[in-house]
């Protein structure tokens, strides 16, 4: 029997409000910072917009046709990882198309292709969450049934390693390509509210699907409130685990 989509009186308004309101605040910058440089270098005649400001500083610029992902020295993230990831999945799964990439005194950056399409978590999904999760499903669906023999093979990421404070790492037995960082954000829906592209791929890795799964499943209460879990596992047609759950969940605060 498929599951039915929570209703609204059940999933509390209080942690609804909270969640949208969590998830508007990575569309502005905080008070003092500013654009970085590369911004104004890279845009030339065009009015950059802000389209995602990470937790950890990181800034993805709209412009025009085309989006600007920088991330701060400070971060300690290395975008070439997701460089290298984008150019093999450009032509076996929905992505933006790599355009450049560079490095300076302040950070790291990738300038890709826009996608006609917007964030799951944007306003307009926020409003009808249904048909965000199931996007989400679907994405993740497609990604884990492409090829893992070639590059993938080698990346490396949260999702391959097992810290021993973690316990026995559950076994594998359908090793897939994992997302490494299946969190609600990062699935793209069109304007027919299906699922379109996905993005911010720099961990992606071989691994265990739960890896992915256990992750979307913690973000969607962030980002929508409570009560989504067993409409996004049937969704994607997978029973949950718990024990697969708890464990990757763990690894992603622990690794990622």
């Amino acid at each position: 029997m498929s599951e039915s989509p929570p209703q609204p009186e059940t999933q509390g308004g209080d942690a609804i409000d909270e969640s949208a309101a969590w998830g508007r605040s990575f569309y502005a910058l905080p008070a003092g910072e500013h654009p970085a440089r590369i911004v104004k270098r890279l845009a030339g005649g065009i009015e950059p917009r802000l389209a995602w400001r990470n937790e950890l500083g990181g800034q993805t610029w709209e412009l025009g046709d085309r989006y600007l992902k920088w991330s701060p020295r400070s971060a300690g993230i290395d975008l070439t990882r997701e460089a290298l990831r984008l150019h093999w999945l450009s032509d076996q799964h929905p992505v933006p198309r790599l355009l450049d990439e560079g490095s300076d005194d302040d950070g790291q950056w990738l300038l890709t292709t826009a996608i006609n399409a917007d964030s799951a978590v944007s306003d307009r999904w926020r409003d009808q969450p249904e048909r965000a999760v199931r996007a989400i499903a679907d994405g993740l669906r497609l990604l884990h049934a492409l090829p893992i023999s070639g590059p993938p093979s080698a990346w490396e990421s949260w999702v391959t390693r097992s810290p021993a404070e973690l316990g026995a790492r559950p076994m594998v037995h359908d090793p897939v390509l994992v997302h490494g960082d299946a969190c609600s954000p990062n699935t793209l829906l069109g304007a027919d509210g299906l699922f379109a592209a996905n993005v911010d791929l720099g961990d992606a890795a071989v691994g265990d699907r739960w890896a992915d799964l256990a992750v979307a499943a913690m973000s969607l209460e962030w980002n929508f409130g409570p009560g989504w879990d067993p409409y996004f596992f049937d969704a994607y047609g997978i029973d949950p685990d718990p024990t697969r759950i708890a464990y990757y969940q763990a690894l992603y605060r622990a690794e990622s």
